[in-house]
């Protein structure tokens, strides 16, 4: 039986604890500030900032994420109503924006692999399992993400390293999808270095 092809990214997807409990759903509410003008895609990493509310976090060393944005609501300023959304568009203006964050230190997290030769575009690479237990980094492809489906497109890099201030910590590697050259194009990570409830900084 032929594994699934991993075709492109879809951001950080929460899939148990590092204790193995699966992933139940739970989530915390923040804000979003009305007018933000960044969209914020199913899957990416997000911050807090000064005033209790979330934004976009880049996907680089100076990351200190609070988790990873799963959707939100938030009354649209045109239709008048209350909407349910995968992402949020960029520059909403309503006062009620309300995110739904996986915020927890220890949640598991199924990625994507993308090649670090690949450069803005989105080229699926592979981990082997000598990278189980380093460090790597978040990619962000030139297209941040999809407003059809409201998935992040962002993915983790081939390349791991020992350096601590890279954001997140190779787990495991998702056998279903290993490629035919013996790679594995999907991978379980955690936070490493910068989360925000960890951090001894506040906000």
């Amino acid at each position: 039986m032929a594994y699934p092809a991993v075709n492109g990214p879809y951001g950080l997807v929460p899939v148990k604890l590092l204790s193995g409990v699966p992933f139940v759903g739970v989530t915390r509410h923040y804000g979003i500030a009305s007018g933000y003008n960044t969209a914020i895609y199913n899957g990416d990493a997000v911050k807090l900032v000064t005033g209790g509310t979330i934004e976009l976090d880049t996907a680089d060393a100076a990351m200190t994420p609070i988790g990873v944005f799963l959707g939100c609501s938030y009354t649209d300023p045109t239709l008048g109503y209350k909407v349910f959304s995968q992402y949020y568009p960029a520059s909403t203006v309503a006062s009620d924006i309300e995110a739904y964050v996986a915020d927890g230190t220890d949640i598991l997290f199924k990625a994507a692999v993308l090649s670090s030769a690949g450069g803005a575009a989105a080229v699926i690479g592979d981990l082997a399992i000598t990278d189980i237990g380093a460090n790597v980094a978040m990619i962000t492809p030139l297209v941040v993400g999809n407003a059809q489906t409201g998935n992040s497109t962002i993915g983790i890099s081939d390349t791991s390293a020992t350096t601590n201030t890279l954001p997140l910590r190779i787990v495991s590697l998702v056998e279903e999808t290993k490629n035919s050259s013996g790679g594995y194009t999907e991978a379980l990570v955690k936070w490493n270095a910068g989360h925000q409830f960890n951090n001894l900084t506040g906000v």
